[in-house]
């Protein structure tokens, strides 16, 4: 696709000998992103390729819940066990990519990198466009636990950065982390040296660490596509909806110094401002320190200007050497699942619901085998007096969990289905509980850098090893930062937090996320000082007895909440109604508070 070994003009990787003039800076890397998960929208790698210009093109393609879809997909087929959207949509746009020059780095191998490659060369093949197809391995960990259906490591960019060193057009990954998709090309385009240190072709007065820690965090901001670009943002509703219909995906400008600028295509869709960038930065993340098997970036460092239209640069990141253990998520099948949800309408909601519990947990008793794990949940959704029988409605979920399959199934559907004409008044359900299906349960553990074969595998079949860092650092949390003054006292109103604080909320195993922040200084001193832990459970009952962390970080006018356990056994046991926890941060938003008035 390029002759160029990194795909840009100048990051030849040239040693400067001693008392030489140093060469001149490499031109910025211009990085794009086409999909935030494996299911986003298929024609994004189209119109990332037609819609500007590119050096590289990135795919996010895994998550914790994917991991363990295409785990059960090379079940079925141990010749898959990877992201087929991808493969398709390359067989529209390998010859787009190829003429333009841009390099295409994916993590769409998932559990079977090594075969994405080949199935990439064969279509490559087929369609008659020379490309050099590297792939990275040695994240798979799964003989090592074998109660496991997946076991991976999350590798850093290092065995990216040497694909695209070593001439590679297309890089598909196994499990790295989702940063790893720009630290590595921006390490192969500057020269990055591994682990950190400065660049081969020139001295430079920025720290080792913080150049990648700035691709880190360009990387974080590109990894969910849209959510850049003005998608799942809290105040949608400031813009014209006609510019957040179809956004477009965003892009990063990296310098060598590891700054960079957060931006998208001209003409598309979307919005890249000072609040979208913030609400992505808080994405799954914890506190000031962000860990990563290249380095640990200093989120508190983190210093972002609305340098234009669309245009947020991000620069002031620090970073520190990464921690010497790789994270290790394991997928593993829990059992099955059932659910039932019963339609409740009218008067004596409460009492419906008691009664038709009682009438199921008798059955479920009397009956040869009793699920493992029964839950319910009543959901008033109901309205007095209300003018459509939906809205008069409330539902009460049952949700059933089991190692047997049968007692999940039958056993729930038959006790179900016999109440339809003995129960409450108005009995209906949304629909008939059928088979039970199996869940999925995540965890996770680490392990020394050391014990994972990081491997690049070149296009030829050529293998090198990827060392670990060079150097690590034990992850310590940083003490809290000072706050800055409490606003003077004056009159309040009670009013919804999302009236003057924006939020983004998401999972990490069993933990959820809640980032909130403001957007004004006066904002920020009144949100820090008030939204406590304790507050926050106050405000969320759903959290009372689970323990809250809460970090601060002044320099984003944010804070990080970690509510731990909040999502169980992790998003495929869909422990909660929201099991990833993406709408935690909105109901945050939309309980009241005594707010100051000049806020409002």
């Amino acid at each position: 696709m390029t002759d160029s070994p990194t795909g840009a003009t100048g990051a030849t990787g040239a040693t400067v000998r001693a008392g030489s003039t140093p060469a001149p800076a490499a031109r910025p890397l211009r990085i794009g992103n086409a999909s935030g998960f494996y299911g986003d929208r298929f024609d994004a790698m189209r119109e990332m390729l037609t819609g500007g210009p590119l050096d590289v093109l990135t795919g996010d393609y895994l998550a914790e819940l994917t991991m363990l879809i295409l785990g059960r997909d090379r079940l079925k087929n141990p010749a898959g066990g990877y992201a087929r959207t991808f493969l398709r949509q390359l067989e529209e746009c390998l010859g787009l990519a190829h003429e333009k020059g841009v390099r295409l780095v994916a993590n769409a191998g998932g559990l079977n990198p090594a075969g994405l490659a080949d199935a990439v060369r064969e279509l490559a093949q087929r369609l008659g466009i020379p490309a050099r197809v590297a792939h990275v391995e040695g994240d798979d960990l799964t003989a090592r636990h074998p109660k496991s259906l997946a076991a991976h490591a999350y590798l850093g960019g290092e065995g990216i950065a040497t694909c695209l060193r070593e001439g590679a057009d297309i890089v598909v990954t196994g499990r790295v982390t989702d940063a790893a998709l720009v630290t590595g090309p921006a390490a192969a385009h500057f020269g990055w040296a591994p682990g950190g240190g400065p660049p081969a072709r020139a001295q430079s007065s920025v720290g080792e660490y913080d150049r990648l820690a700035g691709a880190v965090v360009a990387g974080h901001v590109l990894e969910c596509g849209t959510q850049a670009t003005g998608g799942n943002y809290a105040f949608f509703a400031e813009h014209d909806p006609e510019r957040l219909r179809h956004p477009g995906f965003p892009v990063a400008e990296i310098h060598e110094d590891g700054t960079s600028v957060i931006t998208k295509h001209d003409g598309t869709g979307g919005v890249v401002d000072l609040g979208t960038v913030t609400a992505q930065l808080l994405y799954e993340t914890s506190g000031a320190r962000y860990a990563g098997p290249d380095v640990t970036a200093r989120l508190d460092s983190v210093r972002l200007t609305q340098e234009g239209p669309d245009r947020v640069r991000i620069d002031g990141v620090r970073g520190e050497a990464p921690p010497p253990t790789l994270k290790v998520g394991l997928n593993r099948l829990g059992g099955f699942r059932n659910e039932v949800v019963f339609v409740l309408t009218g008067l004596d909601i409460e009492k419906k619901a008691a009664f038709v519990r009682a009438q199921l947990e008798t059955a479920l008793m009397a009956a040869k085998s009793r699920p493992a794990d029964v839950r319910w949940k009543l959901a008033r959704t109901d309205q007095p007096d209300a003018p459509t029988e939906e809205t008069a409605s409330a539902l009460l979920r049952l949700v059933v969990r089991d190692p047997d399959q049968d007692t999940v199934g039958r056993t729930l559907s038959g006790a179900a289905v016999e109440l339809a004409l003995g129960s409450y008044p108005g009995f209906h359900v949304l629909a008939p509980p059928g088979k039970g299906v199996p869940y999925g349960v995540f965890e996770d553990v680490y392990v020394p850098h050391g014990d994972v074969e990081h491997m690049a595998v070149l296009h030829d079949g050529h293998r090198i090893h990827v060392m670990p860092a060079h150097d690590t650092r034990v992850l310590e949390p940083l003490e809290e930062p000072p706050l800055p003054e409490p606003p003077p006292p004056g009159p309040t109103r009670r009013a919804p937090l999302g009236l003057v604080a924006g939020a983004r909320s998401g999972d990490k195993g069993g933990n959820a996320n809640v980032g909130v922040w403001a957007r004004t200084d006066d904002a920020w001193r009144w949100l820090a000082h008030t939204l406590t832990t304790d507050r926050f459970r106050e405000l969320l009952p759903e959290t009372a007895d689970l323990t809250v962390v809460r970090h601060v970080l002044p320099n984003l006018r944010a804070l990080n909440f970690v509510v731990e356990g909040v999502l169980g056994e992790g998003v495929a046991a869909q422990h909660r109604f929201d099991p990833q926890a993406k709408a935690l941060g909105e109901w945050l938003r939309s309980r009241h508070l005594d707010i100051p008035e000049v806020l409002l």
